[in-house]
């Protein structure tokens, strides 16, 4: 994926769910979640029921895309929150 793809959460998230070369299920999403085991929770993709402006809504939440860490495609990372910043 090009950088500008690589660089926002919510570009990678449609480019996995509309491309059919894709399986949305292989999509894992680590996200910020005060309370949680170490702040952090997953989900994989195929809980995503929309891909909005400024967050993804899964059936329990609307969860905003700042709060996404990492984005893994079948063990490939595609975004890395911590990575990118540098």
């Amino acid at each position: 994926m090009k950088n500008k793809i690589k660089n926002n959460p919510r570009i990678i998230l449609n480019k996995i769910r509309w491309d059919s070369i894709y399986d949305i299920n292989k999509l894992r999403i680590s996200y910020l979640h005060r309370g949680a085991n170490e702040n952090i929770k997953f989900i994989n993709g195929g809980e995503i029921i929309s891909i909005d402006k400024s967050f993804f809504e899964t059936k329990n939440s609307n969860i905003p895309y700042h709060r996404i860490m990492i984005i893994k495609y079948d063990k490939k990372i595609l975004f890395n929150r911590f990575k990118d910043k540098k």
